[in-house]
């Protein structure tokens, strides 16, 4: 399977980063996200709804929707977070980038282990700048905003959401699923199972992951 990819391109100040990034892969997180599925028979089911919620930014003028779900938005926020410090504390030219990927898992065979194949991927690569003055930082507030507005847009006309309706819906078995994952350099990333949530922080060669048991509920 080919994966999609898409990349954005941001120059940014270092306060504005969380926020930008945020507000595009939650965009991205609240199109591509299904919910609860409710088996009645074999073959047959219906899909619950999904609550929303605004965010405003701080830093940059732009509102944005995202899943109201606090255990999706933690995640997401804690590893957008740590990317956007890594970010800003390093020394010399200050860019990094994040992605965000979205695949599907298949039964292997026999005693092949479960493939995760991906078949989308977004990429943001951050530029992080200084301006010199307050007129200059509340100008390129503003202009951002606008930026952000156009990549939302863009985001929300490009995703088709047949993609990731389930192939073979059924009520036993892992049956096809999604991950999403961030990847930042410093490396940084989240990896999102459905039903279960697990979490990998790497950073040099400590690797510390979590397992989350519950399932996501919208």
């Amino acid at each position: 399977m080919n994966a999609r990819s898409q990349v954005f391109e941001l120059s940014l100040e270092g306060r504005q980063v969380h926020e930008a990034v945020s507000g595009i892969f939650h965009t991205l997180l609240f199109h591509r996200t299904l919910g609860k599925f409710h088996y009645k028979r074999e073959g047959s089911y219906s899909v619950g709804t999904i609550g929303f919620e605004d965010v405003t930014c701080d830093f940059v003028d732009f509102t944005y929707v995202r899943c109201a779900s606090d255990e999706l938005n933690q995640n997401l926020s804690k590893d957008v977070l740590a990317f956007s410090e890594q970010l800003r504390s390093a020394d010399g030219p200050r860019q990094g980038q994040i992605s965000l990927e979205f695949y599907q898992k298949k039964r292997g065979h026999w005693l092949l282990p479960t493939e995760s194949i991906p078949w989308e991927v977004w990429n943001i690569k951050v530029n992080v700048v200084t301006l010199p003055n307050e007129h200059e930082r509340q100008k390129y507030r503003e202009s951002l905003g606008d930026m952000l507005a156009e990549k939302v847009m863009a985001v929300a006309a490009s995703i088709k959401p047949a993609r990731v309706r389930p192939q073979d819906a059924q009520p036993a078995g892992p049956g096809p699923g999604l991950r999403h994952k961030l990847r930042g350099r410093p490396a940084v990333q989240l990896q999102g199972w459905l039903p279960d949530v697990g979490t990998v922080k790497s950073v040099g060669r400590t690797t510390v992951r979590k397992l989350l048991k519950d399932t996501l509920a919208f």
